[in-house]
């Protein structure tokens, strides 16, 4: 599947943004331009059921969405050889699945989502929340956010197909930290990280990964702090 994208900058290093669930390449609105005063030629992606991508086919959410649907739509439509690759949640997970085919000179797998089958992750949960959330719940929740990321939730909730979210439990032989990196590989936490503790982070430090993390910063750190979320990157962009 072709997907809908959006590109900032015409420079000469291509870099590619991949997105977490319930979002789609408006959450990078800080992040493509940053990256293009950088030098690069910035390409965002929707992921199917996401923004103005199309929605999956089939008789059930989990042919409709999945990992490897996922990926496979990311090598059909960005380039290969990009100096970077930057994914974010279930755009780590799905990042993960296309970087031997995409192979960025570096990867970034933001707070990555490659252990979503853990116990007390219900996808229901997701669903439940786009279906009534509000600007002042949003904002409750994310009390470091600026107005616009706040505005750029909704509108991206209301584009979200929630069978992205219901198929997950159908795809549990998709999750698990990988056990090397196929190009170099940044794991950037958040502070806690839900998705990757203390113990799998030093595993993958021990499989090859470089991790860091962004302290203090929630799970969408490129919204929850973007100052820290590029610092992060130090050495990677």
């Amino acid at each position: 599947m072709k997907l809908n994208t959006q590109e900032w900058g015409t420079g000469d290093r291509v870099a590619l943004l991949v997105h977490g669930i319930m979002s789609d390449h408006r959450t990078w609105r800080r992040v493509g331009p940053a990256l293009a005063e950088r030098g690069y030629r910035v390409i965002a992606v929707d992921l199917r059921g996401h923004g103005a991508s199309p929605r999956g086919t089939g008789a059930t959410p989990a042919e409709r969405y999945g990992p490897a649907q996922y990926a496979d739509d990311l090598v059909a439509t960005l380039p290969t050889g990009a100096e970077l690759a930057v994914g974010h949640s279930l755009g780590g997970l799905s990042l993960r699945w296309a970087v031997e085919r995409l192979r960025p000179q570096r990867a970034v797998f933001s707070d990555p989502a490659w252990l979503f089958d853990r116990p007390g992750i219900d996808p229901e949960l997701f669903v439940g929340f786009a279906a009534r959330a509000t600007a002042e719940q949003i904002t409750a929740m994310n009390p470091r956010w600026e107005r616009a990321d706040v505005e750029v939730e909704l509108a991206t909730l209301a584009a979200w197909d929630p069978d992205s979210a219901r198929s997950l439990a159908s795809h549990h032989g998709y999750a698990g930290l990988p056990e090397a990196p196929a190009v170099p590989s940044l794991v950037q936490l958040a502070d806690p990280s839900m998705l990757v503790g203390p113990e799998e982070a030093g595993l993958l430090r021990a499989r090859g990964f470089e991790v860091r993390t962004v302290p203090g910063a929630g799970h969408t750190i490129h919204r929850d702090d973007f100052e820290g979320f590029m610092a992060s990157l130090d050495g990677w962009i």
